[in-house]
């Protein structure tokens, strides 16, 4: 394994045995991921997008092939904090202050007060919600509470982020503007970016390497390297490079349609 690769996926298969027989959730996942990269997973429900994630996070294991997360397996991984997850809902606590949802993971894991309070601080400037600690979560816009929830997983400083689209359920607006941030966040911190999305321009706009999938089993279809800038205003997606990367991710999809029965 390269040194500066975080994810290591071999032939990595994953069947789940149901009343109605085995569902091939993953099948043959080949896939590296370095240190910085920013990778979108594109592909219809059921493709095994979330599935991949979910593996790399501890909470699927595989049936066949390996991965490896830091050189770890992703149990270890897990055990040393390598990781921050942010679930497509906020999943914020109601009853806690932003501060304290931010707060809860470093509670969890033993850092000493002064440190939570600091690391709080940090994170809250990272995701432009300084001011808005003391408020709670339903006081908050559905994209400001996306925004606790990514700095909740940020506030430990995995240098791992794991994305199950976070921002699916916003309209456009908001969306356009959570993409900006989180490129901005991304450039700014360096963090390696695991992201699942539905949406081809979000693909597009933000990755460094976009991974392909096909249904029914789930199996990578097409790896396609941004061939895009790292800084990127939002009229890039006007660009022809824009769309022709675009357009290589909606044939990648097409093509795994033909896996279909």
């Amino acid at each position: 394994m390269r040194n500066s690769s975080v994810i290591e996926a071999k032939d990595l298969n994953l069947t789940f045995e149901t009343n109605d027989g085995p569902v091939h959730a993953l099948k043959g996942v080949t896939l590296t991921i370095d240190k910085g990269d920013f990778v979108s997973f594109i592909g219809p429900s059921g493709c095994g997008k979330t599935t991949f994630l979910r593996v790399v996070a501890a909470l699927e294991h595989p049936t066949g092939g390996s991965i490896t997360v830091n050189g770890m397996t992703p149990d270890e991984a897990r055990r040393q904090r390598a990781y921050g997850y942010v679930f497509q809902a906020a999943g914020l606590y109601p009853w806690r202050t932003i501060r304290g949802n931010i707060r809860l993971p470093l509670e969890i894991m033993g850092f000493p007060k002064a440190e939570q309070e600091a690391q709080i601080d940090r994170v809250l400037d990272l995701v432009e919600l300084r001011g808005f600690g003391k408020k709670y979560p339903w006081q908050l816009s559905g994209g400001m509470q996306q925004r606790a929830s990514i700095a909740r997983a940020l506030a430990f400083d995995a240098d791992l982020l794991l994305m199950d689209e976070p921002f699916g359920a916003l309209d456009e607006i908001v969306r356009d503007h959570l993409n900006e941030q989180l490129l901005h966040l991304w450039g700014s911190t360096n963090k390696t970016i695991g992201f699942v999305t539905h949406s081809i321009p979000e693909a597009v706009y933000l990755s460094t390497k976009i991974v392909v999938m096909s249904p029914r089993p789930g199996r990578i279809t097409d790896v396609i390297e941004s061939t895009l800038p790292r800084e990127r205003p939002l009229d890039i997606r006007d660009t022809p490079e824009f769309l022709e990367i675009a357009h290589r991710v909606r044939e990648g999809l097409r093509a795994g349609h033909a896996y279909d029965d």
